[in-house]
C-alpha cells in the first residue's frame, strides 16, 4: 500500500493469550496463541492516506513447530495479511512456506488478491511526473514452487505461475487508453519455471549471516492459458557479512530480463517496499531491470534493529541502455525493525525512503526488504 507521502499508524494488539492444550508447553507472553504443534502471531494494522482515506487490517505468522528442516531449524509457517479501505480497495496475501521430509523438500507457495486503482506512467527509465494517469485494476496471483535439497545448502525445483489482470478503468484519452500498451484491457500469465539457489543464511526474517544466491527462469506460454507468449529471468544474489556481535551489513545485487510480447503487468517493476524503498512501486517499468542495494543494521537490543540503506538502478528497454549516470534512479533511507516474539524470527519493519526528483515512500512489512 505505498503511495507518496502515506502516514501509518500500527497498532500491535497481543492481549489475548490462549490456554495450552498441553501444560508442559511454554507460552510466551507476547504470542496471540500457542499450542504443542503451533503457535500463531497477529498484527493489526490502521492507517491513514489521502489516497485510501481511513484502512484498517491486519496479518500474521502461523507457525507449525512439527515441522522442522533439519538443516538450519526453520519452521514450516504460513504469512498472511489483509488490508481494507473506505475506498474500497483490497489487499489479500497468503503465503504458506512448508517443509517436508525433514527438510528434504520444500513447497513455497503465495496467493495475493489485489483490487486497487493504481498508477501508469508509460514504459521506460525516463517518464515524465505529468505522465501520470490513474487506473483499476484486479488482480490474481499464484505461484506454487516445489524444491528439493541438494544438502547441504543448494536447493533445485520447479515453479507454476498464474497471474490474471483485469483493467475495470482507465482514464479516456490516456496512455492505456490510446496506445498499443500490451495488458491495457486484460492479461494473463501461465507458465513453468525453473528454480536453483544457495541458502546458507542463519535465519530467513533478519539474517545475520550467510548468503543466498537464486537464479529463476520462467516461460509463460499460450499453451498455458496466457494471453502472451514471453520469457523471464530472474537473478538474486544476496550477502550478510557480520560487523561486529550487533552489527551486520548486508548487500544485494537484483536483476531481472524480459523477451517476448510482454503484458505491462509483466514488465520489470522499479520501486516498491522490497526492491526499491523510495520510489513507487511499478514508477518506471520496462523490459529489464537491475537494483544494487546496501543496508546496514545495528542490533539496538535483541528485539530491536536499526537500519540504514542506499541503492541504486533502473530500467530500460535493452540491457545495453544501462548506466548512464543520468538515468540512475538512487534511494536511501532509514528505519527500525521490532522482533514480534523473542523466539521466534518475525520483524515488524518500517522504513523511509528517498529517492530522485522528489519520489519517496513510508514502508511496513513483515521481515526484512532482503
Amino acid at each position: 500500500m505505498t503511495k507518496k507521502h502515506i502516514i501509518y499508524i500500527i497498532c500491535l494488539l497481543y492481549a489475548t493469550i490462549a490456554q495450552s492444550q498441553n501444560s508442559k508447553n511454554t507460552i510466551q507472553t507476547d504470542t496471540i496463541a500457542s499450542t504443542k504443534n503451533i503457535k500463531f502471531i497477529g498484527l493489526p494494522i490502521a492507517f491513514f492516506t489521502p489516497e485510501t482515506n481511513f484502512g484498517f487490517g491486519g496479518g500474521g505468522q502461523l507457525f507449525l513447530l512439527n515441522k522442522t528442516n533439519k538443516y538450519n531449524d526453520r519452521l514450516s509457517n504460513i504469512l498472511f495479511s489483509g488490508i481494507y479501505t473506505l475506498n474500497e480497495q483490497i489487499q489479500f496475501e497468503v503465503s504458506p512456506k512448508i517443509y517436508l521430509g525433514n527438510g528434504d523438500y520444500f513447497i513455497d507457495m503465495r496467493y495475493f488478491l489485489n483490487i486497487f486503482p493504481n498508477s501508469f506512467w508509460g514504459i521506460g527509465n525516463n517518464t515524465p511526473n505529468t505522465n501520470e494517469e490513474a487506473y483499476n485494476t484486479t488482480s490474481h496471483n499464484i505461484r506454487v514452487a516445489f524444491l528439493k535439497r541438494l544438502p547441504p545448502k543448494l536447493n533445485f525445483g520447479f515453479e507454476y505461475v498464474f497471474e490474471n489482470h483485469e483493467v475495470t478503468e482507465k482514464e479516456v484519452g490516456g496512455i492505456l487508453d490510446t496506445e498499443n500498451i500490451l495488458g491495457n484491457d486484460r492479461a494473463v500469465i501461465s507458465g513453468l519455471g525453473v528454480i536453483f539457489n544457495l541458502d546458507s543464511r542463519d535465519t530467513t526474517g533478519s539474517p545475520l549471516s550467510g548468503r543466498y544466491y537464486k537464479v529463476n527462469a520462467r516461460f509463460s506460454s499460450e499453451l498455458l492459458g496466457a494471453t502472451h507468449d514471453f520469457n523471464k529471468f530472474l537473478v538474486d544474489l544476496r550477502t550478510y557479512e557480520k560487523l561486529s556481535k550487533k552489527s551486520t551489513l548486508a548487500m544485494q545485487v537484483y536483476l531481472e530480463n524480459n523477451y517476448g510480447d510482454i503484458p505491462f503487468q509483466g514488465l520489470a517493476s522499479y520501486g516498491g517496499g522490497n526492491t526499491a524503498r523510495g520510489y513507487f512501486k511499478g514508477r518506471f517499468i520496462d523490459k529489464h531491470m537491475y537494483v544494487a542495494q546496501v543496508e546496514y543494521r545495528l542490533r539496538l537490543k535483541p528485539r530491536w534493529t536499526a537500519a540504514a540503506y542506499g541503492l541504486v538502478g533502473e530500467v530500460a528497454n535493452r540491457p545495453n541502455d544501462f548506466f548512464s549516470i543520468k538515468n540512475l534512479k538512487p534511494a536511501a533511507g532509514a528505519g527500525i525493525r521490532f522482533k514480534v516474539i523473542k523466539d521466534q524470527d518475525t520483524w515488524l519493519r518500517l522504513d523511509l525512503g528517498v529517492g530522485k526528483n522528489d519520489s519517496n515512500g513510508i514502508y511496513i512489512g513483515i521481515n526484512e526488504a532482503f
